[in-house]
Formats: C-alpha cells, structure tokens, sequence
C-alpha cells in the first residue's frame, strides 16, 4: 500500500565509468520520472549533491503534492543508485543505462512499482581512450501543465454598492496568494455575471493599476502583475452603473496566470459572491458650503487603498472615508500665515452628529500640529492616529467616526446619548494630520482601523464644483443638487445650514 506517492525531478552524477563508455562527471545532471500508480500519475524530482567527503545527499520533490522529501542515505556503486527515504519509509533502486540518459528501476513504499528517470538536460561527458562517441544532447523534457492554478482567491469584505455622482458604483477587493514555488504572472482578470456575461475585463496597465503588492515595492507593470511564491496580490475593484437597477446581485471572477515556465496562460474561476446593498442614510458632519471631499471615495484615493494591519487583520477601515476642508474663494484652504492652524477656514467649524446614536469611544487632550506635510505634536500610534476624536454607534453595526478634534473642544463623553445635528466637537489638526480637517467615515466596528468601512448616503446636499484650487464663479455657476448620495473625490459640497 503506497502512503505517500511524489513526483521527482532528478539530478543524479555518477563517477563510475566503465571500459569503452562514456560517463557523466560525477552525479551532475538533470532527470524527471513519473510513478504510476493504477490511473495516477505523480510527477517526481529528485536532486542529488556530491559532498566535499565525496558523498552525495538529496531531496525528493513530489511536484503535484508540493512535498519535499529529504533522502537519508544516496549510494552509487558503478551504474547502480540506491536511495533511502526513510521519513516515508521508501527506497529507490535503479541502474544507470549506457549512455547516461536513463535511470531504470523500483520504487518501493509497501509496494514496489517500476519507475524510469530520463535526463533532462545533458551533462558534459568525461570519456576513456576507447570510449564511443558522446551521446547526442538529450531534448529538454517540455515543463509540465501544473495540476490547477495554483492560487487562493479571497474576497474578505462582501462586494458593496453605494450612490456617488449620480450613479452607482461596486466596491470591494479581491486578495491572491500564490501557493505555488514558481512565481505566477497575473495577466487577466474578468468579472462575470453568474450566467458568465463579462461585466468587465483588466489586462496589462489597466490591470497593474488596480493592484497592490503589499510589502513588495513595485514601479512597473511587470513588477506589479508577478507574483513571487507564498506572496499576495491585492486587486481594489470598483465599477460603476448606471443605476442600481443595472448594478449585479452577485459576481464571480475568471483569473488568468502564466505559473512558472510553463508557456500557456492557465485560468480559474473563483466561487460566487452576493453583493450588498446597505441602507444607512445620515445626516452631513458639518454645515456651510465650499467643502471639498479631500480623499474622497475613489477607487485611487489614499483612504480607499488603506489596508492597514491591525489585530492580527488587516482593514480597510477608511474605504469610504473623506478629509473635509474648506476652500477660499481664491481656491486655497487658507488665508494669513500658513504655519498658524487660525489661518485655516474650516479651523473651529462644529462637527455633527449625522444621526441618533451613543458615544462609545473618545479622545482628548493631544495637542494640535502645526500645518505641515511632516509636522506632528505627538508620535503616531494606534492611540494619537486619529487625534482627538469621537466614535458614536448608530446601531444595526454602524459606527461613525470624527477624527483631528481640537483638544478640550469635544462636548460630549462616553456613555452619552445624542442626537442628529447635535455638536460633537470642534474642527481641529490633531493626530495624524496635515491642517485643519475634520476625517469623518462610518465602519462596522468600535475601532478608528481595526474595522471595515461601509459606505453611506447623506440626505441632501450640492455640488459647487470639484477640485483642488477650485474657485466660486460671478456670477455664481448653477449647482447640481443630490439626494441620498456621497460626495465624491474632490468634489466641492453644500451641506443645509440647519
């Protein structure tokens, strides 16, 4: 009865030469076989190595069961090999042929089946004075088909639609693993419709600009799309409708690769996910007009791209969060001195409650930066990251959050119930912050990271414009009304006065 069947490629050198025959140098050189075991085929490779004490050690690879297998004892005795792997409790004997091309014979696990390695890639010949020509080169053995894509693929947070710019837009990820010990080329990515209609399809540049390779610094769109063995590929989705009406109810993925050298593109369809459509509608965080949706939902904004780990997980806490600030009527976020957080027009604006809910969580008393891309009052920690702030929980798993408070401005504590259009706080630049703004997003969880963020809709508001710099004309452009939305990046908003 065979436990454990491996599939091996084999680099074996053997010094014995015998008279009138050409040898290989040693047990350098390259082999493959395959054991057959009634209707299955492993794939087997096994790697020898002579020692400077003239001895050999090797492993055994089993290429379809991913199993590396050390052999304890190697002996070569003229053409003759014999290999003990007694971790399975197998052993291999075989002989070498004439010409150095073939090893023939048993492997035995409980039974005993025939077993045949053929070289690979030739080996340079040492040949005696009255040794027959050299054998032709060996033709390289074709790589293999892997058994299956070799990857993993995750959807961690369920896709989810959500109200922005008039339309409706699908957001989630997509995290790939390779399992493999060749590095796999990511080289197509479709979205399908449970009847397998294309919903979309990414290649190349389009692709690689949707990719994250968390840990691994990438310039390029090669450098993006390979995927190293054991490494991770995260894919940010986003596609826009329309209208709700032509957004899907659930989607699968075709993902196409090139694993290792085998030349052909291998694809897999991933299992089926339902798509989500929440209904938490609120009220907007602050009043006035002129704001600008600073990092606002985008599939390229900062916040939406945070994949911070934290917990022993890593979240996307901030994928629909937005840095509100206010612009001047010259397009600048301030007037005076640059340096003096006073200067800054959102500076002391109230922040809202935008519905019903308890404070769960706040923070007080860090001191205030000044505006500067590096300045900071305090490190930053999982503590000061959000400054000073407060988390209100609006039920049903909804959490909102206001980050960067002014310190000893917040009027409210845990524990205390509040109501929509009540004042929190005051706008400040506290935490992790460059100038006054106030960071407002909702997540499914009492954490400012540690949680997954959920998209929302305010009740009303206007669109003024959009843009960094962006300036008021005279007379005043016509503003584009919207209801039960979210601002998008970089648009600049009317919220009501009441």
């Amino acid at each position: 009865m065979i436990k454990k069947l491996v599939a091996l490629s084999v680099l074996l050198i053997f010094t014995a030469q015998l008279p009138g025959q050409t040898r290989t140098q040693g047990p350098q050189g390259q082999w493959q076989g395959t054991l057959e075991a009634g209707e299955r085929k492993l794939r087997l490779a096994l790697t020898l190595s002579r020692n400077p004490d003239g001895t050999y050690s090797g492993t055994l690879d089993s290429l379809d069961q991913g199993a590396t297998i050390a052999i304890e004892v190697v002996k070569v005795d003229g053409d003759s090999v014999h290999l003990e792997l007694t971790s399975i409790s197998a052993r291999f004997v075989g002989k070498l042929n004439a010409d150095g091309s073939e090893l023939t014979g048993q492997f035995t696990q409980g039974d005993t089946l025939p077993l045949t390695f053929r070289r690979s890639s030739p080996a340079t010949p040492t040949a005696s004075p009255t040794a027959a020509p050299a054998a032709s080169p060996q033709t390289p053995t074709p790589p293999q088909r892997p058994i299956d894509v070799p990857v993993d693929v995750e959807i961690p947070t369920a896709p989810v639609i959500f109200r922005g710019g008039g339309k409706t837009h699908l957001v989630y990820e997509l995290h790939v693993t390779n399992f493999s010990r060749s590095s796999a080329v990511f080289t197509r990515l479709e979205v399908l419709t449970p009847d397998k209609t294309s919903l979309a399809s990414y290649a190349g540049d389009e692709l690689a600009g949707r990719v994250v390779r968390p840990g691994v610094a990438t310039t390029t769109t090669e450098e993006k799309l390979k995927v190293g063995p054991g490494l991770r590929v995260v894919t940010h989705m986003w596609l826009t409708f329309d209208s709700a009406a032509a957004a899907p109810k659930s989607i699968q993925h075709r993902l196409s690769f090139k694993v290792g050298d085998y030349p052909e593109e291998l694809s897999v369809t991933s299992a089926q996910a339902n798509v989500t459509t929440p209904s938490l509608v609120i009220s907007p965080p602050l009043r006035g007009s002129e704001w600008l949706a600073g990092n606002g939902p985008a599939n390229t904004s900062g916040h939406r791209r945070a994949l911070i780990p934290v917990g022993g997980g890593a979240h996307i806490a901030q994928r629909f969060a937005i840095d509100f600030l206010q612009l001047n009527p010259d397009g600048r976020s301030f007037s005076g001195d640059q340096k003096d957080n006073k200067s800054y027009r959102c500076y002391g604006s109230e922040a809202l409650a935008v519905a019903d809910g308890v404070v769960v969580a706040t923070k007080d008393g860090i001191p205030e930066n000044i505006p500067g891309a590096t300045s900071r009052a305090v490190p930053i920690t999982l503590e000061t990251v959000g400054g000073n702030h407060i988390i209100l929980d609006l039920g049903n798993g909804k959490f909102a959050f206001y980050a960067h408070l002014q310190p000893g401005s917040l009027r409210v504590k845990v524990g205390d119930k509040v109501r929509r259009g009540q004042v929190l706080g005051l706008v400040g630049n506290s935490g992790n912050s460059t100038e006054p703004h106030l960071h407002f997003h909702i997540s499914n969880a009492n954490s400012p990271l540690a949680s997954e963020g959920l998209p929302y809709a305010f009740t009303s508001f206007e669109v003024q414009g959009k843009g960094w710099g962006w300036k008021p004309t005279t007379p005043a452009a016509a503003t584009e009304k919207r209801q039960n939305e979210m601002p998008l990046e970089l648009e600049v908003v009317r919220f009501p006065e009441k």
